[in-house]
């Protein structure tokens, strides 16, 4: 059966199968395999790009079908034969292959490069001729040991690891069409948690236990291969904001990275995070760390609210980071207290990431079970052994995040050391041992209970910034105030965002530069005035490349009805909704040099004394108030506590 269906030029693939689901009468758009070859060799998978930039124009014909694991029944699939995101025949162990997987779309870009690293003829040691090779000069896979060692790159890219798993079926070249169904699904996530429904003919757990439904034994070492290689800040200026907040109070701060993932080009089949934007989620702070109830039903709330706002900007949540910086004596120098010798990251912070993590997994189709590992990245602000502020980029195993899920790992009250659970009648604990090398240079095992390293968990990553940086935000000098900063008297408010907007609606193209801002567009879509439609062509004029057709975007948004029902709102804004955004603390003369992307360094120093705590000012109840139990800063009117939810008197 044919369909004619009609697309304009930017519209996405995706939006694509959306229209072609109920013509087929597909359960879902993903179940629908498109390609353009009749023999169904190459799926088209690439659900983000648009019509125009796959290549297609105007008359082109597309092969559909369902795939067979989408289907009701089990008659076979008609069409293009059997793909790569198809359901095969069952395992042993009565599970089967996922059906179908959306990928990142990096990793659909991926898998059409094998990673070979090519090298040239070495004239020192090869005898032949042009057309020739030898060992000095032929071409390495990009899991060579040799080549690893070279590059001192500890941990191998992800799809380099999967190129090592798939070099044993004589699988190479591009992989980016079907898996052979005598191919087993080459990757398994680690799993910790006692098998459900074992069939072996004894009570199930915890009344009963068997060898095949206990979880095996856990040998801790550490991960060869990392599913994101780099993190990168689109611009400086990232850092340069989160640390503000620490400049003029003296306290730590957590913040929520958003953006994309793209081809690393320094690496062989390398991923990079490319950080866009820092969102500051509701927290209590203090000078040695900060609180956050990242389990709350509120954090999931107003994480989905962002969420919302970065999917329209054509971002997402990727990771978080937090700062830990303590000024010293010494001018401009900061304490250096994470190094080989203490920790890299504390057991806590180890945890939560891999809370996260488990959050926020990688989506595969080479997985047994459609997931494998995370590409959600965790970063710090500390100092380095110059005393210099920089960032460190680390992710943690595949493993910890199964001792995670199967609840058998809490922090230790030593940072550096990892606790294991206690054994109870609805948590199993299976045997965990690692390796260390002892004083005498040889390799021991150890039990990991009651506590081991948290290196054995870790991942490090590299980081920095483009040295011609092309961010997608920028804030410009008038800049819109970051959220939940009352305790540095930086507000949102209706009368900071009427002030903010005063003499940029007359000129689409300083509204343009207003829109530009992430912190902006948060607050005003969680204001309500914005429909979902709306909040999208909000976000369309930051993605947007051309400024002529941006700016059409622009008017068109100043149009709507939301638009003209939120500057009606602003007009009844009173002058005690302005705060004082302008405000610093009692440090504001510190100098500020800036943080710097390629070399990761600041050379400005922390006030010695803290300026924020719970410094109010006159007003009344119009101020924001600390809460006495738990120190968060809560907004004026309330009368109980957001994060600790204990009244206020």
């Amino acid at each position: 059966m044919t369909h004619r269906i009609e697309m304009e030029p930017q519209e996405s693939l995706a939006l694509l199968l959306e229209r072609l689901a109920p013509l087929m009468k597909a359960p879902t758009p993903d179940a629908i395999l498109l390609t353009n070859d009749p023999g169904g060799h190459k799926i088209i998978a690439e659900f983000e790009k648009s019509i125009v930039s796959l290549g297609l124009k105007h008359g082109d014909m597309l092969y559909a079908k369902i795939a067979e694991s989408a289907r009701p029944s089990e008659e076979p699939g008609s069409g293009f034969g059997n793909t790569s995101i198809q359901a095969s025949a069952s395992k042993d162990d009565g599970t089967s292959r996922p059906s179908f997987v959306k990928q990142d779309a990096v990793d659909y870009e991926l898998e059409k490069d094998d990673g070979i690293i090519k090298r040239k003829r070495d004239p020192a040691f090869c005898k032949h001729g042009a057309n020739a090779m030898c060992d000095y000069c032929s071409s390495l896979d990009p899991y060579d040991k040799e080549y690893l060692a070279k590059e001192n790159i500890k941990h191998m890219p992800f799809f380099a690891y999967l190129r090592q798993v798939l070099s044993q079926y004589k699988i190479s070249g591009d992989i980016s069409g079907s898996i052979p169904r005598n191919v087993p699904l080459p990757l398994d996530n680690p799993d910790y948690r006692v098998k459900p429904n074992c069939k072996n003919g004894h009570p199930a757990w915890p009344e009963g236990i068997c060898s095949k439904c206990q979880p095996p034994a856990i040998s801790l070492q550490q991960q060869t291969f990392r599913v994101v290689d780099n993190v990168e800040f689109a611009t400086p200026e990232l850092i340069n904001d989160l640390l503000s907040f620490w400049r003029k109070s003296s306290c730590q701060r957590l913040g929520l990275l958003y953006g994309h993932y793209s081809r690393a080009t320094d690496m062989p089949l390398g991923i990079k995070a490319v950080v866009e934007a820092i969102y500051e989620p509701k927290q209590s702070w203090e000078t040695d760390g900060v609180k956050i109830a990242v389990e709350s039903v509120e954090f999931e709330e107003e994480v989905k609210r962002v969420d919302a706002v970065a999917e329209a900007c054509g971002i997402r949540l990727i990771g978080m980071i937090f700062t830990d910086v303590e000024s010293t004596d010494e001018a401009d120098k900061v304490v250096y207290s994470r190094h080989a010798n203490s920790y890299f990251m504390t057991a806590i912070e180890c945890r939560l990431a891999a809370y996260m993590q488990c959050k926020h997994r990688n989506p595969s189709r080479w997985a047994n079970d459609g997931y494998f590992g995370s590409k959600f990245v965790t970063c710090y602000v500390s100092g380095d052994e110059d005393g210099i502020i920089g960032v460190r980029a680390w992710q943690v195993s595949n493993s910890a995040m199964a001792m995670q899920e199967a609840d058998l790992i809490v922090p230790s009250n030593v940072p550096s050391k990892m606790c294991i659970q206690e054994a109870t009648k609805t948590r199993y604990v299976p045997d965990i041992i690692y390796t260390y090398i002892n004083e005498y240079k040889r390799k021991v095992s150890a039990n990991a209970k009651p506590a081991f390293p948290v290196e054995y968990l870790l991942v490090a990553l590299t980081q920095g910034s483009p040295l011609d940086p092309h961010p997608l935000f920028s804030r410009g000098n008038k800049s819109f105030p970051i959220e939940n900063r009352d305790h540095v008297h930086q507000s949102q408010t209706l009368g900071i965002l009427k002030r903010h907007l005063e003499g940029a609606q007359t000129s689409p193209e300083a509204l343009r530069q207003v829109f530009m801002d992430f912190h902006f567009l948060v607050y005003v879509s969680s204001l309500g005035f914005l429909s979902q439609e709306e909040v999208k062509l909000a976000g369309h004029i930051v993605r947007e490349p051309d400024v002529g057709v941006s700016l059409q975007l622009v008017n068109s948004l100043v149009e709507s009805g939301g638009w003209q029902t939120l500057l009606l709102a602003l007009q009844e804004a009173s002058a005690s909704d302005l705060g004082d955004a302008g405000a610093g603390s009692a440090m504001e003369h510190i100098t500020e040099a800036g943080f710097s992307g390629a070399g990761g360094a600041d050379s400005s120093r922390g006030p010695s004394a803290a300026a924020g705590g719970s410094e109010q000012g006159g007003g009344g109840n119009r101020q924001p108030w600390a809460c006495r139990h738990c120190t968060f800063v809560n907004s004026a009117g309330q009368d109980s506590c957001d994060m600790c939810a204990l009244p206020r008197d």
